[in-house]
C-alpha cells in the first residue's frame, strides 16, 4: 500500500479528474458526565463500526452531483447516521486536513464538528433508521475522551 501524503486543501481540489475525493467527520460533544463517580468524561466522540469490521469516522465518497466537498459529506452523513444528521451541517471552517494516496487515487478530507451532547445523542438514536444501517454501517460507538 502506498503512503499517503498530506496536501493543502487548495492543492487537493486542483488535482485532475482521475482523482476521487472522500470526506470523513469526527463528531464530538462536551460531556459533563462522571463515570464510576470519579472519572470525568470530558468529550464523547462518535465512530462507526464499518462493514469490514473496522472502526472509522462517518463519511464517504463525494459524488459528481455534489456541489462541494461539504455537500457530499453532509449527504453521506444523512445516509449513514439518519435524520438527526439534518440538524447540523459540516462546513468549510470544520475542515482539518487532506491526505492523498496514489493507489488508488483518492484524497481523504478530514473534518471535526462540535455538537451539543443532545445533538450527538439524537444522532445515536436515529442511526438505526439510517439508509445504510446494517449494510455499510453496523452500528455506532461512543468513544469517551478521558483526562490524561
Amino acid at each position: 500500500m502506498a503512503r499517503a501524503r498530506r496536501l493543502e486543501l487548495a492543492e487537493a481540489l486542483a488535482l485532475g479528474p482521475g482523482w476521487r475525493h472522500a470526506c470523513y467527520a469526527l463528531l464530538h460533544a462536551p460531556d459533563p458526565g462522571i463515570l464510576f463517580g470519579r472519572l470525568p468524561l470530558r468529550y464523547a466522540i462518535l465512530m462507526q463500526m464499518r462493514f469490514d469490521g473496522r472502526l472509522g469516522f462517518p463519511g464517504g465518497f463525494v459524488d459528481s452531483q455534489d456541489s462541494s466537498l461539504e455537500d457530499g459529506l453532509n449527504r453521506g452523513l444523512l445516509e449513514l447516521l439518519g435524520e438527526a444528521a439534518a440538524a447540523f451541517r459540516v462546513e468549510r471552517p470544520d475542515y482539518r486536513s487532506s491526505h492523498a494516496g496514489s493507489r488508488p487515487r483518492v484524497v481523504a478530507h478530514f473534518y471535526a464538528k462540535s455538537l451539543t451532547l443532545e445533538q450527538l445523542l439524537a444522532v445515536e438514536a436515529s442511526a438505526t433508521g439510517a439508509k445504510d444501517h446494517g449494510l455499510e454501517v453496523l452500528g455506532l460507538v461512543r468513544v469517551p475522551l478521558y483526562p490524561a
